[in-house]
């Protein structure tokens, strides 16, 4: 039985570690034996996954820069001296996101086959991003690519791969039963991280400029730290923010409308989880003009293409989507069509077909 070691740095409630939990459940269904490495001390998707053995490795979260990085190079120090001493020389190390290069050199020195499975390209500063990447290319036999995007503007060695990020069955077959539900009111919903970079401010003008409809901002962040970044802003009486949620569903189901605003300066989406949720759910959708989203939205078919700065063409645009009953319906339709693409069939049939080829 093929043994298959995965490593993940931060287990949370973000895309990437639901990625790797969706590759991990495919991968013992199928009768591998599945290990995974991630630091301990919080829930996310990778707690209690059937069938999959932990191992766990210290890693502590600082919003301190220097500590942070102080922290992030003593856990993979930690890491790769753990996995040293577990791996075999047979075994697959399936490294989830640039970050966990410790196992990269512990899978290297064993002898082992590398994967990496690369869900970014904003890693900042540069030169942490030139060590990671670089660590990257020279340890991997191959590497997955979230997107096409990603792949071109990443492109590290000759064996790549593309893997898009799809929807769980259970959450297609959910959305499925609750897809056409009648909207009094128009809900405006945007699920991101609580950063600025994010679009969270541009969301925030865009409930002032739109008073009749309803906006959630759903925020990967506690209540306290909702606070102190909202702390001193006027916010409109129909913006309505929540903390990290473990069940999207009942946002979806409410909301008419999704929207990813990242400065596409600052911070390129790679891919788009989020958005292709809601268009699971028949959401149009309006994300920036760059990355992976544009994978995604076809502009003036399922949504527009929009950077975030332009607030008054975002809001226009939402007017567009939202006051006209045969516009919302052909956006709606194209949205859930182009959404049943990304299937988990594709997924578990490419996502074995990546492991077996090395």
């Amino acid at each position: 039985m093929k043994r298959i070691v995965s490593v993940h740095l931060l287990n949370d409630y973000s895309g990437s570690p639901k990625v790797l939990m969706q590759l991990l459940k495919s991968w013992t269904k199928n009768g591998m034996d599945a290990h995974l490495f991630t630091s301990g001390g919080r829930k996310g998707f990778l707690s209690d996954i059937p069938k999959v053995k932990n191992h766990l490795f210290w890693y502590r979260f600082s919003s301190n820069a220097l500590v942070r990085i102080v922290n992030f190079f003593l856990s993979q120090f930690f890491l790769m001296i753990k996995l040293l001493f577990f791996l075999k020389k047979s075994d697959l190390v399936y490294i989830n996101t640039v970050l966990p290069f410790g196992a990269a050199i512990a899978g290297k020195l064993r002898g082992c086959k590398i994967i990496y499975h690369i869900h970014e390209t904003s890693v900042k500063p540069k030169i942490f991003k030139n060590f990671l990447f670089g660590t990257a290319k020279m340890t991997a036999d191959k590497i997955v690519f979230v997107s096409e995007y990603l792949l071109k503007q990443e492109s590290l060695i000759n064996n790549q791969e593309l893997l898009y990020n799809v929807l769980e069955s259970d959450f297609a077959e959910k959305a499925d039963r609750f897809r056409n539900v009648e909207k009094e009111i128009p809900v405006v919903l945007m699920i991101c991280s609580l950063k600025i970079y994010k679009g969270v401010d541009e969301f925030l003008e865009l409930a002032k400029k739109n008073p009749s409809y309803i906006f959630k901002l759903v925020v990967n962040a506690t209540e306290k730290e909702i606070q102190e970044y909202f702390k001193g802003k006027e916010i409109p009486k129909q913006l309505i923010i929540y903390p990290t949620q473990t069940d999207t569903h009942p946002f979806y189901q409410e909301a008419s409308v999704i929207l990813n605003l990242s400065h596409p300066d600052l911070w390129v989406e790679t891919f788009g989880l989020t958005i292709l949720e809601g268009m699971r759910y028949g959401l149009p959708a309006i994300v920036a003009p760059v990355g992976g989203v544009t994978e995604l939205v076809e502009d003036h078919k399922n949504g527009f293409l929009i950077d975030s700065k332009h607030t008054n063409e975002l809001s226009e645009k939402l007017n567009y989507i939202l006051k006209d009953p045969s516009v919302y319906k052909s956006f709606s339709e194209a949205s859930y069509e182009k959404s049943l693409l990304f299937s988990e069939a594709y997924f578990e049939r490419k996502s074995l077909d990546i492991i077996s080829n090395l």
